[in-house]
């Protein structure tokens, strides 16, 4: 059998994606593939985005690795694009929207927040019309190929498992900035990869305490905006506006 972790929205959160890699290199797994926002909210962008090239076997993109390469920003968001080096922007604009494969006879497809956009977004309690769309082809993911059977993805910070008309929506939760528990989260995928042949496969949840005050330092120390929201969110899983994660 193989594992494959799926980390998510790390969100320039070193201290929790340091305490996941270090989880997940006691559990025997053969790869990990990353569904984005490897930047902003956090103060360690730059931080994120090599480490994330040095130990995950594919990356997408998110919503953020898109918003922090625009030219037309706020000052927060230039402020954490200010952390990047050109190389690391443009390594943001090359990454992939979505990918698909085979575990256990299983279609997979994995892309941040929705196979139209890595701006739609799709919360676990929202219609099942609008929770089924999550396995519809597009022009992102391809539009003559076949549909998925499991669907993965991240962007809510919100880590659930949905049985939905005989298929499976998972969504990884967030490294570096969950809403709905204070501790970092990631999903283990265990199947035979890349076999299209029915066997055993399982979908599992973990989640990792780590160092929360240690993120806060590092935060104040760079004199980071939006602090407070941002201590709000990592101690109490609580934000203003979902909308903006």
């Amino acid at each position: 059998m193989d594992k494959i972790a799926v980390i998510s929205d790390i969100h320039g959160n070193i201290p929790a994606l340091s305490s996941v890699l270090k989880d997940i290199s006691l559990r025997n797994v053969d790869r990990i593939f990353c569904l984005g926002d490897l930047v902003g909210k956090g103060p360690e962008s730059k931080e994120a985005i090599d480490i994330v090239r040095s130990s995950c076997d594919f990356v997408l993109k998110g919503n953020w690795d898109e918003l922090i390469t625009r030219e037309d920003v706020n000052d927060v968001v230039r402020w954490h694009q200010n952390q990047l080096s050109q190389e690391d922007i443009e390594y943001l604009r090359s990454l992939p929207f979505s990918i698909d494969f085979y575990m256990s006879g299983r279609r997979l497809r994995l892309f941040h927040a929705s196979p139209f956009s890595v701006w739609i977004r799709v919360q676990p309690w929202d219609s099942i019309e609008k929770r089924l769309s999550m396995f519809e082809n597009s022009v992102e993911t391809g539009l003559g190929t076949k549909e998925p059977d499991v669907v993965g993805y991240g962007d809510v910070h919100n880590a659930f498992i949905q049985h939905l008309s005989g298929k499976t929506l998972f969504n990884a939760g967030s490294v570096g900035n969950p809403l709905d528990l204070p501790e970092a989260s990631y999903c283990i995928l265990e199947g035979m990869f890349n076999s299209e042949k029915r066997a055993p496969f399982s979908i599992q949840h973990i989640r990792v305490p780590y160092d929360i005050d240690l993120a806060i330092q590092l935060a104040r120390k760079k004199e980071m905006p939006e602090l407070k929201e941002y201590i709000q969110e990592l101690t109490t899983s609580r934000y203003r506006g979902l909308e903006k994660a």
